[in-house]
């Protein structure tokens, strides 16, 4: 955009490249704003070597099964994960090399897939689960990460928000 001068200004609200891990973090968030799930939304984002978006995915229960319960007790049987949902709905031939960002650390189960898939880096936002099982389930899927050389870490934010303006 250019000045009345005639040279050119940069936005000020620009997510530079330094700060592309708010970016993608931010894309798994609000991937999780679509989950119907009414007690926790995940949302997941995979990442290519060269910091292009080529999944997206949040939880939800498979095509066909949208009316099954969200019962905390049932929903475990049914539910496709955000992490599982993102490789599937991939747009590209596969996600070998790829980063996942993740609102919560995956499951023993997404780790296998993730594992399996490739993909090298997880970026995970919340460990949210403190219960005892919950513990050792975390402590599993570090051991996976660390035997299979993906790297796993925590995302910690400069910022707590990014507010998205519909106006411009």
């Amino acid at each position: 955009m250019a000045d009345k001068s005639g040279t050119n200004k940069k936005r000020k609200s620009i997510i530079t490249d330094d700060k592309e891990e708010q970016y993608f973090m931010a894309l798994a968030v609000l991937a999780a704003m679509r989950s119907p799930d009414p007690e926790l939304g995940v949302g997941a984002c995979i990442v290519d070597a060269d910091r292009k978006v080529v999944g997206l995915g949040y939880n939800r229960h498979p095509y066909g099964c949208e009316g099954f319960s969200w019962d905390k007790k049932e929903k475990h049987n049914y539910v496709c994960h955000a992490e599982l949902n993102a490789i599937v709905n991939k747009n590209s031939v596969d996600v070998k090399n790829c980063s996942i960002y993740v609102t919560l650390i995956p499951c023993n189960e997404c780790a296998k897939l993730i594992i399996q898939s490739r993909i090298r880096e997880v970026v995970y936002l919340d460990e949210k689960k403190t219960k005892e099982e919950h513990i050792e389930a975390r402590e599993l899927v570090f051991k996976m990460f660390t035997g299979a050389k993906v790297i796993c870490r925590q995302f910690m934010p400069d910022k707590k928000k990014i507010e998205i303006n519909f106006d411009g």
